[in-house]
């Protein structure tokens, strides 16, 4: 089974109020749907391990992290900008959110033509090196990235980042880092309202219109993500999964559809192939029509295989 699903039944616990897009019954979804499509007889799926306060460093600024724990509530909940609530349980979803990366990495390193996905919530790539925000209190795939490069001695990943929302905290974290790729296509303007016009080397933005659909997108994607990966010969490939550009969804405005997800997961399976020994992580962002986002992930799943 080259795929494996991890997860953790802390991340059901993260609350961020009745009626918020980022709730637990996404994760339902997700499984709900896995066994509908018969997939959770061909993926493994095991339980994360929370990550550590040094694990979090490397990533994020150390007063950050240790905020993070100091003001992390025994009741009630708490305010880390005003689209990121944090309640008791939160710090311990997030952990084990983070820690998913970290087993995934573990997993796929471990021999040739294994991938991973991360079911996980609270979502992370809008926290920056030093702030939660955008639902997000800490980035996990620029966790599991770091952990990539400086536990296995990586000299070069890619993190391509689907979400329809741009992944500004990942690119924060690794704006100045050329070790890693990162490419992230979005709605432009929409919320962070970043990303438009911060591209270089090693970083490849793709702002597109509200109203994209497929074929403008896989346009995109073909020209300008794939040639560089392929230049770049990343060692691991990692993907900040966010279905939230599916047409379905009310939080933005793209176009696209299962078949979209399906058709990334197997261009980047081709790619590492090429040259990563088929070893991929996955991660979970956005995605917040219940029904959509499961066909979307076994649709994601179904390419990588």
């Amino acid at each position: 089974m080259p795929i494996t699903i991890f997860s953790h039944p802390s991340c059901y616990y993260h609350e961020n109020g009745v009626d918020h897009p980022e709730c637990p019954e996404r994760l339902s979804a997700i499984n709900d749907q896995l066994i509908r499509s018969g997939m959770e007889y061909v993926v493994m799926q095991l339980d994360a391990s929370p990550a550590s306060r040094d694990d979090l460093y490397l990533a994020h600024g150390k007063r950050y992290v240790d905020e993070l724990f100091a003001k992390a509530p025994t009741e009630g909940h708490i305010w880390l900008d005003p689209d990121t609530v944090m309640g008791p349980k939160s710090l311990n979803a997030a952990l084990h959110a983070a820690g998913s990366g970290i087993n995934a990495v573990a997993k796929v390193m471990s021999a040739a033509n294994q991938q991973a996905f991360c079911a996980i919530r609270p979502p992370g790539h809008h926290a920056t090196r030093e702030q939660a925000m955008g639902f997000c209190l800490i980035n996990n795939i620029a966790v599991a990235a770091e952990h990539a490069l400086n536990h296995y001695g990586l000299q070069r990943v890619a993190i391509v980042d689907f979400d329809v929302h741009h992944g500004n905290g990942t690119e924060d974290i690794f704006q100045h880092e050329p070790r890693v790729l990162f490419c992230s296509s979005f709605e432009h303007p929409l919320y962070p309202y970043t990303g438009a016009d911060s591209s270089n080397e090693h970083i490849i933005n793709l702002p597109l219109a509200g109203g994209c659909k497929s074929t403008a997108w896989r346009e995109q994607v073909q020209q300008h993500w794939l040639p560089a990966i392929d230049n770049f010969a990343p060692e691991l490939i990692f993907i900040s999964a966010g279905f939230d550009g599916h047409a379905e969804d009310e939080m933005a405005h793209f176009m696209l559809r299962e078949d979209d997800y399906q058709w990334i997961a197997s261009e980047l399976k081709l790619l590492a192939d090429k040259h990563c020994q088929g070893r991929v992580v996955a991660m979970l962002e956005g995605g917040y029509a219940l029904s959509a986002l499961g066909r979307s992930v076994v649709a994601f799943l179904k390419g990588l295989m």
